[in-house]
Parts: structure tokens; C-alpha cells; sequence
């Protein structure tokens, strides 16, 4: 059944409270349309993760998903209590042993983190040299800018000089254009700072569908009939995907300590 949440009735609750993913994640469930989203999401990120290594997987901020459901075996982690995670955690303090993982995997997460460098640093402690990190995140192009500027209720600020988002709920602090800054517009800095990583992909995707289901945050959805439609015509468009996409998928490799350099 469709969900019959009004925008009101979700803003009315407080971003940074547990109900509110609570209510997330009942929302990408009951909707059809931005269920198969997730779901594409998820299988997409899991196609990169390392089959030959043994360690864990753990997906970063897991509260409103399923990710459990498209890889099998994976520890879900959120800062928030939210029933049913496996683990409660920070990211910028992992309570894993070294090289003791074989991936971490998010989505809509690294955007959040109000300390990029030492999330990436405290990844590269965890992850086996082969091993991955792969994310979904907002994406910054000529179309998307308009979307997250006047659509979309978390910040997006493109032009800050700093990769450190301003104190906040663990929610609520956000910059939707902190990965597009991070891994295209600073990339020298990225590989300078953290020669541990090396971009595998980074792939553009998604300028209409999840607007088109309205998301977590507003009412209606696309019929689930469409799906297909709109997947092919976004396909269609894939020539121009670098002025239109509103999603990237990001994967970093984690080198060997005595070759990052």
C-alpha cells in the first residue's frame, strides 16, 4: 500500500530524532517506486565488494534502508538507537580491528559526516589493502544544483572552501556537495592527504527517478509500473549524464601500505 504521509506530518518530526528514519525507512519501504531505487543502490555497491577476502562488511548509517536484504551478511551501524541495527558507532572512531574489514558501504551517509579526514582515516585502519569503500551520494552538476538549492531540505554549499560541516544534529548537519568537493573538485588534495585510497569509480547516475518518487520527505509516488520506463529514458540520456545527474556512485580501493605512494 501506498504510504499516505503528508510532507507536513514528516517535517513535524525533528530530523535529528530516531523516529524520524524510523519513518524513512517506512516510507522506502511502502513506496514501490523508491524501494527499487534502494534496491538498485544497494546491488550496485555490493558488486564491488571484494568476493576472495575474508572480513566483515559493514554498511555506515543504516537507519532508513535495507541493505541487508540486497547483501546478505552485513553489519548495519547508526549513530542513532535505531531498532534492529546491529551495532552503534561513530564514524570518525570505528570499533573494528585493523584490516579486520573487507568494505564499508553507505549510502546518502558520507555527506553527513561532519569530519570527512578522519572517517577516511579511520576506514583505512579498518580495511584489508583490496578492500573498498563504496557510497551513493548527492552529486553536483548544472541540473542537481538547482534540485538541492530549492528542492531538497539539506544544505548544499558547493562553494565552501572547508570539508568540515558545521556542528549539528547527526542528521541535520550536512552538505549535499561535500562529496562532489571532496573527490572531483578537491581531488589533488585528496590524494595527497590520503595516498591510502585510490579511486576505482566514479560513476554519475540518476537525474530524475529519485525525484520523480519524492523521496523520504514528500508525498505521492511515481507508479511502480514506470520504473523501467524511466530507467531507460535516463539511459537515453547518459551522453549528457555530467549536466544532469543528481546521484554518483563512489568506490575507493584501499592500496597496500608500502605501495600508496
Amino acid at each position: 500500500m501506498t504510504p499516505r504521509f503528508s510532507h507536513t506530518q514528516i517535517r513535524s518530526i525533528d530530523l535529528d530524532a530516531p523516529d524520524r528514519t524510523i519513518l524513512h525507512s517506512q516510507i522506502i519501504r511502502q513506496k514501490p517506486f523508491l524501494r527499487k531505487i534502494y534496491a538498485d543502490w544497494y546491488a550496485d555497491i555490493g558488486d564491488y565488494l571484494p568476493a576472495r577476502h575474508a572480513g566483515s562488511v559493514i554498511e555506515l548509517g543504516s537507519g532508513g534502508g535495507f541493505c541487508k536484504d540486497i547483501i546478505p551478511g552485513v553489519i548495519t551501524t547508526e549513530i542513532l538507537p535505531i531498532p534492529g541495527v546491529d551495532v552503534m558507532l561513530d564514524g570518525k572512531a570505528l570499533p573494528f580491528r585493523d584490516r579486520s574489514l573487507k568494505g564499508v558501504v553507505m549510502v546518502d551517509v558520507f555527506h553527513h559526516l561532519p569530519r570527512v579526514d578522519r572517517f577516511l582515516e579511520e576506514a583505512a585502519r579498518c580495511v584489508q589493502p583490496g578492500g573498498v569503500v563504496a557510497m551513493i551520494e548527492p552529486w553536483n552538476t548544472l541540473w542537481s544544483r538547482m534540485v538541492y538549492r530549492y528542492l531538497h531540505h539539506e544544505p548544499f554549499d558547493p562553494d565552501s572552501t572547508k570539508w568540515e560541516i558545521s556542528p549539528g544534529g547527526p542528521l541535520s548537519q550536512a552538505n549535499s556537495a561535500l562529496p562532489w568537493m571532496v573527490f572531483q573538485r578537491d581531488r589533488r588534495r585528496f590524494d595527497k592527504e590520503f595516498p591510502q585510497w585510490r579511486i576505482k569509480d566514479l560513476r554519475l547516475h540518476t537525474p530524475f527517478r529519485y525525484l520523480l518518487s519524492g523521496g523520504v520527505s514528500m508525498p505521492g509516488s511515481m507508479p511502480e509500473m514506470l520504473y523501467r520506463f524511466w530507467q531507460n529514458v535516463e539511459a537515453c540520456l547518459h551522453p549528457f549524464i555530467q549536466y544532469l545527474a543528481m546521484f554518483a556512485t563512489i568506490v575507493l580501493v584501499r592500496r597496500d601500505r608500502e605501495t600508496s605512494r
